[in-house]
C-alpha cells in the first residue's frame, strides 16, 4: 500500500517556493496492539461518549469547550475552529538557520520525509538540500499539520529532506529541579578512567539494525503460541462489531488513533501567547 502524503505545500525560502509532500518516516504497524475483551463472554468492550445525567450523546452534538475559570467553558463550533486562517497550512518558510548541534535533542518530537511534488520541483529541491549539506545548517520553520502548528526543522538526508518537529519551549520542564539534589562532585579519577576505557572499547558506528524490540517480539511469539490452543480464541459476531464510523461508540485504540489525527495543539506564536496555547491543550 502505497505512504499516504500527510500535508501539501510549499517548501519557501526566500522568493523561492518548491511543491512538497510530507510523509511520515515511522511505521506505527510495527508495533503490537489489543483490544480490550469481556473474558467470560469473549466479546469486545465498547467504550461510549457519555454526559452525567444525560447518558450517551451524539457525536455531532460534541463542541470544544475551552475553561476559562474552573466548571465554566466558552464553546467553540467546529466550523469557528476551521475558520482560523494560518499561511502556514500551505506553507513552510524556512525563517531561521542553526548550526547542525545548535538544537537540544530534548526539542526533537517526530520525524517525517520531505519530498518534492513532482519532477519540475526536483532541481530547486536539490539546491536546498545541497546548501544545507554544504553550509551544516538546518533550517527552522512553521507548519500546520493535524490541527497544529508546529515548529520543524529541515536537514538532508541522503538524496533528500528530513523535516522534524519540534517542542515547542514551554513544553518543555525545567532540568534544574529534576538535578537539584545530585552533588557537584566530580568523580573519582580512578573510576572515571576505568568508566571512559569501558566506553572507549564499545564505540561503534551507529546501526539501527542491530537492535531489536525484544518485547514486541516476545508478544508476537506469545500470541502465536496462544492460538495453537482454541480454549483462547473467540470469535466477534457480526453484530457485535463496534462501528467503525457515524458512531459514538468506538474502541479505546480507534479513540486514541483519531485523537492523535485530530487533535488540537499549541500554536506556534511568541511567548506572550503561551498561555493560550495551554489553554487549547487543556480543552482538546
Amino acid at each position: 500500500m502505497p505512504a499516504r502524503a500527510l500535508w501539501k505545500g510549499q517548501l519557501r525560502l526566500s522568493l523561492v517556493s518548491i511543491p512538497v509532500e510530507l510523509f511520515s518516516a515511522t511505521r506505527p504497524g510495527a508495533s503490537v496492539s489489543f483490544r480490550q475483551i469481556h473474558k467470560p463472554s469473549g466479546k469486545p468492550i465498547h467504550y461510549q461518549k457519555v454526559v452525567e445525567g444525560v447518558g450517551p450523546v451524539d457525536v455531532d452534538d460534541i463542541v470544544k469547550g475551552y475553561e476559562y475559570e474552573d466548571d465554566k467553558y466558552v464553546l467553540l463550533e467546529p466550523k469557528e475552529v476551521d475558520s482560523i486562517k494560518l499561511e502556514t497550512k500551505k506553507t513552510l518558510e524556512l525563517v531561521q538557520f542553526v548550526g547542525v548541534a545548535d538544537i537540544s535533542p530534548l526539542y526533537f518530537d517526530r520525524p517525517y520525509y520531505l519530498v518534492p511534488a513532482d519532477e519540475l520541483a526536483e532541481d530547486a529541491y536539490r539546491v536546498v538540500r545541497d546548501a544545507l549539506r554544504q553550509s551544516e545548517r538546518i533550517g527552522l520553520g512553521q507548519l500546520t499539520l493535524r490541527g497544529r502548528e508546529y515548529l520543524a526543522a529541515v536537514k538532508p538526508c541522503g538524496d533528500g529532506l528530513l523535516l522534524e518537529t519540534l517542542r515547542y519551549a514551554d513544553e518543555l520542564r525545567k532540568a534544574d529541579p529534576m538535578f537539584s539534589d545530585i552533588s557537584g562532585k566530580k568523580a573519582e579519577k580512578e573510576l572515571l578512567e576505568v568508566a571512559s576505557a569501558l566506553i572507549e572499547k564499545k564505540t561503534a558506528p551507529f546501526d539501527a539494525n542491530a537492535f531489536k524490540d525484544n518485547y514486541t517480539a516476545a508478544l508476537k511469539e506469545l500470541v502465536k503460541r496462544k492460538m495453537k490452543g482454541k480454549s483462547t480464541r473467540v470469535t466477534v459476531e457480526e453484530g457485535e462489531r463496534p462501528e467503525r464510523r457515524g458512531d459514538n461508540v468506538v474502541d479505546l485504540m480507534a479513540a486514541l488513533k483519531k485523537s492523535l489525527e485530530s487533535g488540537e495543539g499549541k500554536k506556534s506564536q511568541p511567548k506572550a501567547q503561551s498561555a493560550s496555547r495551554r489553554g487549547r491543550r487543556k480543552s482538546a
